[in-house]
């Protein structure tokens, strides 16, 4: 099945999450990938970690034989992440603290999540995807 994908930013995250949210039902599995903005004049991910973690994250999620929608959520410039009170390290229902942060989404709540340092592991994901 096709990998459903959808970006938000920042600025327009809240309606793109409560879309997202109300089409949840109608996929097998719901993810939100929060990543760090791709830097304009590279056209590169300011984040190793997440140029490290997201083909692989994608990889995992496309081999998938159900329907998966995958919501990248992309935190911002360094300097606005590095921020301590960053959006989303406040946010009760997300409470961030490193990018790449991958979460499943289930009944409107994180039912899995695999932070930075795991984010990258093939093995991590695949226990992450076939969660009950």
């Amino acid at each position: 099945m096709p990998l459903k994908l959808v970006d938000a930013t920042l600025s327009n995250f809240d309606s793109v999450f409560e879309k997202f949210r109300t089409e949840a039902p109608q996929n097998k599995a719901n993810f939100i990938l929060f990543l760090a903005d791709i830097d304009q004049s590279t056209s590169i991910s300011w984040c190793p970690d997440c140029v490290r973690a997201e083909p692989i994250i994608y990889k995992k999620l496309e081999a998938s034989p159900d329907d998966i929608a995958l919501l990248r959520a992309y935190v911002g410039d360094k300097p606005t992440w590095r921020t301590p009170r960053h959006p989303w390290r406040v946010d009760s229902r997300f409470k961030l603290t490193g990018v790449p942060t991958l979460v499943r989404w289930e009944n409107d709540t994180i039912k899995g999540r695999l932070e930075d340092y795991e984010a990258h592991l093939e093995h991590k994901i695949d226990a992450l995807v076939s969660a009950k």
